[in-house]
């Protein structure tokens, strides 16, 4: 079943025919890339299933099935990475070279941004064969005979193949390809033969990131080529990127992150959006504003489980911008609408984020998601109190309620409804580990779309979603996994223990540190993506929320509703570009449509910071 989420996510994909030769070669690999990431997907989901079906019923386990598991994570990180390449959809930072240059300075940009990012990433490979070296030297086991560095492999081998594509990808003609791979050698042989060591020439390097970042090089490449360069010009080992990048993504609680990501993936690529705005429609309709309120509820529910703001605005808007121009809204606030509703949902368990900031800040899943519910429920509030006046100042046509359809729209959508219920019921309980409860959610929402409603053919279309699903969490996993370098790095120089100690002396009163954290954050989020910010910043930000008596999960739950406004800031607020291409409408134009939005969600965000209720009361009823 095609669906509009997968518009954008098939450019790369092309027809060949078998005997082609080269292509046929080129369609082995991507066979079998494809085939190994459904396979560890597959895996990730019934080894935790069997595990605790097997303890509840036998007392029995599956030995070093965690272990198992979480180099399953490792795996499906770096082909994912690997595939999005492939596909030419690794994130960056910006995307001025692509969408500013044309003719000559274009290839030219082109040219330059592939060898930097070529060049960093054969010295991530490079880092990564040092630390692979180092593990087969320990011998150490990972199950079934099986040695941990053949599975640690998996690191150089997939940054070979990511530098690999990023230069096949710089032109379709060879001389632009041939002189990316000339600049990327360039660029190593000068750091390999730097007189006098790198540590004088770190302030040149980071200068030719910088550029290279504003031109769109991927993220990833921006953050590792940080962390490289800084640990080049302290003499430090660069191994030590790799050590980072592998012990994030083998964290026991990181397999929740792809688990709840692939139910997301397979509910989106089913008929779910259009059950849900059915299903909402027929509820809400007959208020005035009513369309308003679908659009935040579909949406928040959508992004909470896609975890992807962007993902929701592709998938859904082709379906609720006629609702809303129906109801006579204005294009602009229906368009404002949209976007802005896109990244309600990161609040709401389980989405990705509050996994990531769960993991990085070191504080239990169960408590992030406890926090967000009510802090969510208040940016939909306002943001659906604003649509509803809009609705009402347009005049729009009010319809009858129909118990009919609404009774026949509610049981076609119970199963989609019941999936966070699932997902609540099995984290809560205690009958099952977070990682368990997200491959029951994965489980539960693959029977929905494939088994009762057969949305997606369970040969031919869960392996194409799972492949989807590994695409995104490979690409938020390598800037995780070279994030964290960087922020170790930052710690070992005592960064966090400097700027607690110059921000307390400066700054006395908690409701200043709040309000100038807001003003912070808020700049973070117009200049970095969600997933790098959690873990460079959050690392340097719990500590002073901590000199500040402030709650590690209020902490998060602050930092994410500002990032929630980050998705609508320029230069960098996916959804803008995401509804831009969407609606074809230009930035300046989405972005005036959702400004009126943004300043709603802001109110929001203040109410969450300054009333800690609001955060904490969950988490104490249910005894954190």
């Amino acid at each position: 079943m095609t669906s509009e989420l997968t518009l954008p996510l098939t450019i790369s994909s092309q027809t060949t025919t078998p005997d082609s030769g080269p292509v046929s070669r080129k369609n082995w690999l991507r066979t079998t890339e494809n085939a190994v990431v459904s396979v560890a997907l597959l895996a990730m989901v019934l080894i935790p299933l069997a595990e605790s079906f097997l303890r509840r019923i036998f007392q029995l386990g599956i030995p070093a099935s965690t272990a198992l598991v979480q180099h399953m994570v490792l795996v499906v990180g770096m082909l994912g990475g690997a595939i999005a390449a492939r596909e030419g959809r690794l994130l960056s930072l910006s995307t001025l070279g692509e969408t500013s240059f044309h003719g000559r300075w274009k290839t030219t940009s082109r040219i330059f941004t592939s060898g930097v990012s070529a060049a960093v990433t054969g010295f991530l490979c490079l880092a990564s064969y040092q630390f692979v070296a180092s593990e087969r030297a320990g011998g150490q086991i990972l199950a079934y005979r099986v040695s941990m560095w053949v599975v640690e492999s998996v690191l150089p081998f997939g940054f070979a193949v990511i530098a690999i594509r990023i230069l096949l990808r710089t032109s379709e003609k060879w001389g632009p390809r041939v002189a990316a791979t000339l600049c990327a050698l360039m660029l190593a042989g000068i750091v390999m033969a730097w007189p006098g060591g790198f540590h004088h020439s770190v302030v040149i390097a980071m200068f030719i990131l910088l550029v290279a970042s504003v031109l769109g090089v991927p993220a990833f490449v921006s953050l590792g080529g940080v962390a490289l360069v800084l640990f080049w010009g302290a003499d430090q080992p660069i191994a030590a990127i790799p050590v980072a990048h592998y012990s994030l993504v083998t964290n026991p609680s990181l397999p929740t992150l792809p688990l709840f990501t692939l139910a997301g993936y397979f509910l989106a690529e089913g008929g779910a959006p259009k059950r849900l705005v059915r299903a909402f429609y027929a509820l809400f309709g007959q208020f005035r504003g009513g369309p308003a309120i679908v659009t935040v509820l579909v949406c928040a529910l959508f992004t909470s489980f896609t975890g992807a703001s962007g993902v929701t605005i592709l998938a859904l808007g082709g379906l609720l911008m006629p609702v809303l121009l129906g109801a006579r809204y204005s294009e602009s606030d229906s368009l404002g609408l949209l976007t802005g509703s896109g990244s309600l949902g990161l609040l709401l368990p389980p989405c990705l984020p509050l996994i990531v900031y769960a993991i990085v800040a070191n504080v239990p899943i169960k408590q992030m998601f406890l926090g967000g519910i009510i802090p969510a429920v208040v940016m939909m509030t306002a943001t659906a109190m604003w649509g509803v006046q809009r609705g009402s100042a347009s005049g729009g046509v009010v319809r009858q309620f129909e118990w009919q359809e609404a009774r026949t729209a509610m049981w076609d959508v119970q199963r989609e409804l019941a999936t966070p219920v699932v997902a609540s019921i099995a984290l809560f309980s205690g009958i099952a580990t977070p990682v368990e409860a997200a491959a029951v959610t994965a489980f539960y929402a693959f029977l929905t779309a494939a088994v009762f409603h057969r949305d997606l053919s369970i040969l031919r279309d869960a392996p194409r979603v799972m492949v989807e699903c590994g695409l995104l969490i490979g690409g938020v996993l390598l800037i995780l996994g070279v994030s964290l370098g960087f922020t170790n790095y930052l710690v070992d120089a005592e960064v966090p223990t400097y700027a607690v100690a110059w921000t307390t002396q400066h700054i006395h009163s908690p409701i200043l540190f709040l309000l100038l954290l807001n003003l912070f954050l808020l700049l973070v989020g117009c200049l970095m993506e969600i997933y790098p910010a959690i873990v460079v910043e959050v690392p340097l930000l719990v500590p002073l929320g901590l000199a500040y008596h402030i709650d590690p999960v209020r902490l998060g739950i602050i930092f994410l509703a500002n990032m929630e406004l980050g998705y609508l800031t320029p230069p960098i607020g996916l959804n803008l570009l995401m509804s831009s291409y969407r609606f074809k409408k230009s930035v300046p134009e989405v972005l005036r449509s959702v400004w009126p939005v943004v300043m709603v969600m802001i109110l929001g965000v203040l109410l969450i910071t300054y009333i800690p209720a609001l955060t904490t009361a969950l988490p104490r009823l249910f005894g954190y």
